[in-house]
């Protein structure tokens, strides 16, 4: 794919576009907006980007926010786009024009942008991800549009939001995870860390359960999905002694694992051992024939 420069200046000029947005403004703070508003919108007449990332929001900061504009005003215009006549969606800023609703207001500033479905997208998580504000299965939703709807590679995507390849991989590997699990990942209660360790298992609903009552730390959620795939492997495992892997090689798998976005697997012996890298399309085995090459 030919990449455009606008594309590749996206993530880093997204803040010269819109501004610092979505953050309640403190009560000696002077209420003026960093961008210009183009002209004010009715609330109405605005819809919210059915292709947002973001799915959830906060009761109580919506609130926190709402109270803010209202006694402030929305000091960062949302930014929009026309979708035909006088009615417009939202690219960036849905949080600010739900606190609009909440506070009462009528209508709302807002800066029109021309853009299509894909640079709107693009915005839309770009503006989250730099704000942390997705979660991580929102994220991976997003990521998985652009490679899904516009032909983007991982490493298109790691360009335009500003990470590397690797966490645009292990953000792709939590979809894997069954609906249950991504549940858990949505509201919180199971961490990305956790989760991608459950991604091999035979059960990943039936552990997680298990982690999360019992508090188990990333590092025992490694060795639990550890023996689970030893099961997998051998139906003998658990009726005989076997050796457990040390602390130091689970790390050095979980290293291998973020860093190139792949599941790796170490198995060390004292005479000698054996890497494993585990792949699932071409573009990845290109991208570690590609690393080993440069090595």
């Amino acid at each position: 794919m030919n990449e455009d420069p606008a594309r590749r200046r996206l993530g880093r000029g997204l803040a010269a576009l819109i501004g610092e947005m979505d953050q309640p403004m403190a009560a000696e703070a002077a209420p003026v907006p960093t961008v210009p508003a183009d002209r004010r919108v009715p609330i109405e007449h605005i819809t919210r980007n059915p292709r947002n990332p973001r799915r959830t929001f906060d009761q109580s900061e919506l609130q926190d926010l709402a109270n803010s504009v209202r006694q402030h005003g929305i000091v960062q215009p949302v930014v929009v786009r026309t979708v035909g006549g006088d009615r417009f969606e939202i690219i960036a800023g849905e949080r600010r024009w739900r606190a609009a609703q909440l506070a009462g207001f009528s209508d709302i500033p807002v800066i029109v942008r021309d853009v299509d479905d894909r640079t709107a997208l693009e915005i839309a998580i770009v503006e989250n991800v730099q704000r942390s504000d997705l979660n991580p299965l929102e994220e991976a939703l997003g990521y998985e549009l652009l490679i899904a709807d516009h032909g983007y590679t991982q490493n298109d995507l790691g360009e335009i939001i500003g990470k590397s390849r690797s966490h645009v991989a292990n953000s792709l590997r939590l979809l894997k995870l069954p609906e249950p699990v991504r549940d858990m990942l949505s509201s919180g209660t199971l961490s990305a860390g956790h989760a991608r360790a459950l991604i091999p298992t035979s059960d990943p609903t039936t552990l997680a359960r298990a982690i999360i009552s019992k508090g188990l730390s990333v590092r025992d959620t490694e060795k639990l999905a550890q023996n689970d795939i030893r099961a997998q492997n051998d139906p003998g495992f658990g009726s005989k002694p076997r050796p457990e892997k040390d602390a130091d090689t689970v790390a050095l798998e979980r290293s291998l694992t973020d860093r190139l976005g792949l599941e790796v697997s170490v198995n060390h012996r004292a005479s000698g051992g054996h890497l494993k890298i585990s792949y699932t399309t071409l573009e990845q085995l290109e991208d570690i024939c590609r690393l080993l090459e440069r090595r």
